[in-house]
């Protein structure tokens, strides 16, 4: 089997189900990449050609590919912040070099998935930087124009699955190291929740606010690493298991930046693309909210001009003491500007920061998630050496401020500008939305229709979706006062609801419009035989407690029972003893209470 352009985990794992693949032919095809890619700047060091083929045969000498074994033989790249047992860890230093005794959790787990690690890729050093231009070992470019940067600070590892050596890599992403080198090799970056990925083996940047990412082709593939690598660690004391929050599936409300906060320093060519997605996500059956994205942006500031910089020299202040001159010139000013912050100043950040996410709240009420452009501009490596402090802060305009305020994101790409070079866009969520951020942030990929690395003509169509959420819930149908907008529609929100879709009930529905009910309400009624257009009605999804509670408080004479909808379908919904009916309005022939409503 010739492997294709882009190695994925789908097409890797359909050769070795369909027995015309083995673990050993891709790492020979990966051997053979890594050593006609002409970059030599993407590794910082990996396992010997010996050592990966012996790593496959191994695997293949242990059996096939198994359900408790789902990344079987898949090739990956871990970034040189993350320990892999084998090989040093540096962080983009080398006077900091060591050899760790074990795998960081997060890549145990993905080795006891059947995944090979092929090595460690180069980074901004320390973990500090948007642009890649950061290391001793050289600046890994975009896949698309050596003349530009691949983005930091996980340059590497965006490069390995860009340039199609490996499926997926890990970064990290503390001020978005995960979306920028994402958007710039046109690939799929997910940037987890904190503390979804166990940080144990991880060289600390800013430790409150790590995360471990993943590079990889499509929102899906990306998703499925997630799913595997993420998980409660005791070891780590800031990791966290939450059950997933569920986005709508339908109707999502989706904010922008309005007027002024929506900056591109100049670059057309980007905007024009941002706004191009905009379009997609309304097509999508989406709605655009224009929202004051300057508390998003302010708080963004507090990453490198508030004390958040002392976690930075936190996490490296006994070798900042003693080898001080070893670091790179801008990341070492970058973690001396942490020597005059106070516990004070660290306080007075904190108070700053909840004040941020009160102005926001607001925002959050009105949004389900943010569409921001992953980066406003896309430099040159030139340019960046010629700015690097100031052009490094216009990069992370979008990005700084979401682990500060606890969310998640996924960067997918977006389309092509004039030139050819690639351009994404992120969706972000609350905390634990990861799953449900996949489901939409695989739309307007395909929406995009872009392919993914240097492949721009994949189809992406074929590429399986994201699983979504992984949450027991129950859905319910409403026709009346609980749909969206109308008064009782909070009793639903407020529940953790969420619209599943809107649609009409079978043919065979009535509808009366109740006398005095407060708020008004009508009354669904079944009636076999009768042929009407269909009722207007919203399902909605309740977690299990939740929907206990809305169903014991419905009032008489409304209950709930199995309503049939257009496409056949029986989900519990609301249902009306047909003796409240005597003396109501049949309101049917308007098709819904909302006709109904703006009828009177």
């Amino acid at each position: 089997m010739t492997l294709p352009k882009m190695m994925t985990i789908g097409t890797l794992a359909a050769g070795y189900e369909a027995g015309t693949l083995t673990p050993l032919d891709v790492i020979e095809a990966v051997i053979g990449r890594i050593q006609s890619w002409p970059d030599p700047a993407v590794w910082i060091s990996r396992f010997s050609d010996d050592e990966l083929r012996a790593a496959a045969k191994a695997l293949m000498a242990a059996g096939g590919p198994s359900p408790d074994k789902p990344l079987w033989g898949i090739p990956f790249a871990v970034k040189d912040n993350i320990d892999c047992a084998g090989l040093e860890t540096t962080a983009a230093c080398p006077a900091f070099a060591y050899r760790p005794a074990q795998d960081a959790t997060v890549v145990a787990r993905l080795r006891a998935a059947g995944a090979i690690p092929v090595g460690k890729t180069n980074l901004d050093q320390f973990a500090t930087g948007l642009n890649g231009t950061r290391s001793p070992y050289g600046a890994p470019r975009s896949v698309f124009d050596a003349d530009y940067i691949s983005g930091g600070s996980s340059s590497g590892s965006a490069v390995a699955v860009g340039a199609g050596i490996v499926a997926f890599s890990l970064g990290t992403d503390t001020a978005g190291s995960g979306r920028v080198p994402a958007s710039f090799n046109n690939l799929v970056g997910v940037k987890p929740s904190k503390g979804m990925f166990s940080t144990t083996g991880l060289v600390p940047a800013c430790r409150s606010l790590d995360c471990i990412s993943v590079f990889a082709a499509t929102a899906g593939e990306a998703d499925f690493v997630r799913r595997v690598a993420a998980g409660l660690d005791p070891a780590d004391p800031f990791s966290r298991d939450l059950p997933d929050v569920v986005l709508p599936t339908e109707g999502l409300r989706v904010g922008v930046p309005v007027g002024a906060e929506r900056e591109f320093f100049g670059d057309a060519a980007n905007e024009a693309i941002y706004v191009a997605a905009i379009e997609a996500m309304k097509a999508l059956g989406c709605s655009i909210v224009e929202i004051d994205f300057a508390p998003f942006r302010e708080a963004a500031n507090l990453l490198y001009s508030g004390p958040w910089v002392a976690e930075r020299l936190a996490a490296v202040e006994a070798f900042h003491a003693a080898h001080a001159d070893a670091m790179d010139p801008n990341v070492r000013k970058i973690v001396e500007g942490a020597l005059g912050v106070t516990a004070v100043d660290a306080f007075r950040g904190l108070y700053a920061l909840e004040g941020f996410r009160q102005k926001t709240a607001a925002t959050w009420a009105m949004v389900d998630i943010l569409l921001l452009p992953t980066t406003p501009l896309f430099p040159k490596v030139s340019d960046m050496l010629a700015d690097p402090i100031g052009l490094n802060s216009k990069l992370g305009r979008y990005t700084n401020f979401v682990n500060l305020m606890d969310c998640a994101g996924i960067a997918v790409p977006a389309g092509f500008r004039p030139d050819g070079l690639p351009f994404g866009v992120t969706l972000i969520g609350p905390a634990f939305s990861d799953a449900a951020l996949a489901v939409w942030g695989d739309r307007l990929h395909k929406a995009a229709a872009t392919g993914y690395g240097l492949d721009t003509t994949a189809d992406l169509s074929a590429m399986p979706a994201p699983e979504g959420p992984q949450v027991e819930r129950i859905e319910v149908v409403v026709v009346g006062a609980h749909l969206s907008g109308m008064p009782l529609n909070p009793q639903l929100t407020g529940g953790g609801g969420v619209l599943v879709k809107r649609c009409r009930t079978a043919s065979d529905y009535r509808l009366y419009a109740l006398p005095g009910t407060v708020p008004p309400k009508p009354g669904l009624l079944h009636s076999p035989g009768f042929d009407g257009p269909g009722l207007e009605v919203e399902v909605w999804a309740l977690p299990p407690a939740a929907f206990g509670r809305f169903v014991a408080a419905i009032p008489a004479p409304l209950g709930i029972g199995k309503v049939t909808l257009d496409d056949g379908s029986d989900v519990s919904g609301f249902l009306c003893e047909p003796h409240a009916l005597e003396g109501a309005a049949e309101i049917t022939a308007l098709g819904g209470w909302r006709a109904y409503c703006a009828a009177k």
